[in-house]
């Protein structure tokens, strides 16, 4: 069983930083298609940015020049460095993994989730 961990959401003022990281367990994140996905109150479940195998990163363009999606095999871990935050990236952020190779922005493509972190940025 895979098992997901997210940790390093806070409250930020707009233009400030945070790093967070989703520690994974159970099987080897090389595996899996990773993925960033974030909720605001009343709004659907969005992608951020995932993680293929090849390592090419894909970004929503609402976060583009401004977050990083990256993984580091030996620890297990996926992070999402967010730069330049603005009030409107306030969400809950959820980690999550897929083994399908297509459809990736949808949520429904991750079978495995983290219970999700809160960022807000104040403005």
């Amino acid at each position: 069983q895979v098992q997901l961990v997210e940790s390093g959401g806070g409250l930020v003022q707009a233009g400030g930083s945070l790093r967070l990281s989703c520690a994974v367990s159970g099987r080897t994140i090389s595996n899996y298609v990773m993925g960033w996905f974030r909720q605001a109150p009343g709004k659907e479940r969005e992608i951020v940015a995932f993680l293929p195998r090849s390592d090419k990163n894909t970004y929503t363009d609402s976060v583009w020049g401004r977050f990083t999606i990256s993984r580091d095999n030996a620890k297990n871990t996926l992070y999402l460095q967010m730069n330049s935050l603005k009030p409107e990236d306030t969400a809950v952020y959820y980690c999550a993994a897929s083994s399908t190779v297509s459809s990736l922005r949808l949520p429904s493509s991750y079978a495995y989730w983290g219970q999700g972190t809160q960022v807000t940025v104040s403005s």
